[in-house]
C-alpha cells in the first residue's frame, strides 16, 4: 500500500503531502489520522520552524471521503471526533503554509483555511459544495470562509456551489499569493523558509496575535498583542536579534 502522507525534511522546514492521488486526496479518516499525527510530530521538533502542507498538482484535497460519510451515522461521526482533527491542525504552534494546486473543496478547503496562510497555483479552485450533498460544511467552512471573503461571497460559494478561481480567492482575501502552475510547491517552500528565518518565539507569538485579531474584538486583540510584545522581549532571541542588527550581522536564533 502506498503511503498516505509523504514527509520531506529540509531543515528548518518540512513538507507534508497528502497522497491519495486516485481519489484526489479525499480526506478519509485514515488519511486525516496519519496526516495529523505527522503534523503533531513535526510540531514538537525544534529543528522544524515552518511546515508546508500540500497535495498534488491536480488536487490539494477534493473534500471528505464521501463513501465513508455515506456509511456513517451522526452518532458515529460524533464519537469518532472526525471534525476535531481540523481543530488540532489549527492549534499547532509551528507556522503552517498551505500549498494549493488544483481542487481545494469541502473539507480540503477547510483544511487549507486551518493553515496560517495559503499559497495558490493559478490552477487552484476553492469551494464548499456540501449543500449539493444535502449537508453543510462542518469543519469551519461557514465561519472561516465568511471571515476571509465576507458574507456575500461566502453565501454565494456555500449556497450555490460556486468555485472561486485563484485570482478571485486572492482578491477576496482567502489566499496570500498566486503563482504559476508549475511553482505552487516551490513558492510555498520559499515562503516557509522566509518564515523559518525569523525568530521562532516572536513568530509564534505573532501568529497567535493575528489569530486573536481574526477571532476577537479590536480591544482584546490589542491587549493580547501588548502582552505578547513584552513576552517576546523576555526571550533570548530578542536580545540576539537586536544585538545582531546593531552589529550588522545575521541573527542566530535559537528559539529560546
Amino acid at each position: 500500500m502506498p503511503e498516505l502522507v509523504l514527509v520531506q525534511r529540509d531543515e528548518p522546514i518540512a513538507v507534508v503531502l497528502l497522497n491519495r492521488p486516485r481519489q484526489l486526496n479525499a480526506l478519509s479518516a485514515e488519511l486525516m489520522d496519519e496526516h495529523v499525527s505527522e503534523l503533531q510530530r513535526l510540531d514538537r521538533d525544534e529543528a522544524i520552524r515552518c511546515i508546508v502542507l500540500g497535495g498534488s498538482e491536480r488536487a490539494f484535497a477534493a473534500g471528505a471521503d464521501i463513501g465513508e460519510l455515506a456509511q456513517s451515522s451522526a452518532i458515529e461521526l460524533y464519537y469518532a471526533h472526525r471534525i476535531e482533527r481540523w481543530d488540532v491542525i489549527r492549534n499547532l504552534w509551528t507556522p503552517l503554509v498551505a500549498a494549493v494546486s488544483g481542487y481545494c473543496l469541502g473539507g480540503g478547503c477547510e483544511l487549507a483555511m486551518s493553515c496560517d496562510l495559503i499559497v495558490a497555483s493559478e490552477s487552484a479552485r476553492f469551494g464548499q459544495p456540501e449543500t449539493s450533498l444535502g449537508i453543510i460544511p462542518g469543519a469551519g467552512g461557514t465561519q472561516r470562509l465568511t471571515r476571509a471573503v465576507g458574507k456575500a461571497t461566502a453565501m454565494d460559494v456555500i449556497l450555490s456551489g460556486r468555485l472561486l478561481s485563484a485570482e478571485e480567492a486572492l482578491a477576496a482575501g482567502l489566499v496570500a499569493r498566486v503563482v504559476a502552475r508549475e511553482a505552487w510547491l516551490e513558492e510555498a517552500k520559499r515562503v516557509a523558509r522566509d518564515i523559518a528565518s525569523k525568530g521562532p518565539v516572536a513568530t509564534r507569538l505573532a501568529k497567535e496575535a493575528v489569530d486573536r485579531a481574526y477571532e476577537s474584538t479590536l480591544q482584546l486583540g490589542v491587549e493580547y498583542e501588548r502582552r505578547a510584545l513584552y513576552l517576546s522581549f523576555a526571550s533570548e532571541d530578542a536580545k540576539e536579534g537586536l544585538r545582531a542588527f546593531t552589529e550588522k550581522r545575521k541573527p542566530d536564533f535559537k528559539g529560546r
